[in-house]
């Protein structure tokens, strides 16, 4: 059997591997520099063309912007989707004091930018991406990127007097999560991404307050096509997380589809050399066509 971090390693190089992908238009949906949306044009010339949405991981922290998911994000448009590849505010590029790992998340920017980025992306596709088809969208996220696409897809049910939530259900064909941190307790429990979430809601003493705005698990049922792709050799998010969330879903009398793949890791599922980032477009494309 390979040695666990080997091959994670191996993984990660693989999928870091490729070059950046410029897109083919990018629009502001606010001042701050973080708040830009890239679009991609479907490549085989299709017009309305379904729209992908997607929010890259990295742990909510500043080194790791939207650059590394725009391959996958290519692959996607190459297989006839239209891509809108989010970029939103993260953490600090400074570690926190005592720490060693820079700062994961902001609160609440972190989650302003998502909800006015989705709020933003029919118009500002309608002007830069002709060829999508705003009535056909599916969000799609990594990582972290997972928990921000479960999220986005829930904000009708947040609590209320929440400032992100919806008065209806976002009109979304669904959302695809890829290895999301979408339980907030099992992660925590785990030490996903060495402590990130309780980073991402402020520190321990905001835990409890701010976790029932924020983890998916909390935010059910939702009414929205949901799956989960998740590799069941991940370190990094390791599959318990997805089970549990699938499990969340199940006693809320709503079944979230999860597919584990045998063999696979955390980065494999977006890297465009690995037969799991077929597979996760291929559960995009259910939900998109």
């Amino acid at each position: 059997m390979p040695d666990p971090a080997a091959r994670a390693a191996a993984e990660e190089a693989s999928a870091f591997s490729h070059p950046a992908v410029a897109p083919d238009a990018s629009a502001a949906y606010g001042e701050h520099p973080d708040q830009v949306i890239d679009f991609y044009a479907p490549r085989d010339g299709r017009t309305r063309a379904p729209l992908v949405v997607a929010l890259h991981g990295g742990a909510w922290r500043a080194p790791y912007d939207r650059l590394h998911l725009t391959p996958f994000v290519d692959f996607l448009a190459r297989r006839g989707f239209a891509v809108a590849n989010v970029e939103y505010r993260r953490g600090s590029d400074i570690p926190r004091q005592g720490g060693a790992a820079p700062v994961a998340g902001r609160w609440p920017e972190t989650f302003d930018d998502v909800a006015a980025a989705l709020d933003a992306v029919p118009e500002l596709a309608a002007a830069h991406l002709p060829q999508a088809d705003t009535g056909r969208i599916v969000l799609t996220g990594h990582s972290a990127g997972g928990q921000l696409a479960l999220w986005a897809a829930a904000r009708h049910v947040l609590p209320a007097g929440s400032p992100w939530r919806l008065p209806a259900p976002p009109p979304l064909r669904g959302v695809v999560a890829l290895a999301p941190i979408a339980h907030f307790a099992t992660a925590v429990a785990l030490g996903v991404c060495g402590g990130a979430v309780t980073e991402l809601l402020g520190g321990a003493s905001s835990y409890e307050e701010r976790a029932v705005h924020a983890d998916p698990s909390a935010l059910l049922p939702t009414g929205i096509a949901t799956t989960v792709v998740q590799g069941r050799e991940d370190v990094d998010v390791p599959h318990l997380v997805a089970e549990a969330f699938a499990e969340a879903s199940a006693k809320a009398g709503e079944e979230a589809g999860l597919t584990l793949l045998e063999g696979v890791g955390h980065f494999p599922l977006i890297d465009p050399a690995a037969d799991a980032c077929a597979v996760a477009a291929e559960e995009i494309a259910q939900l998109a066509w």
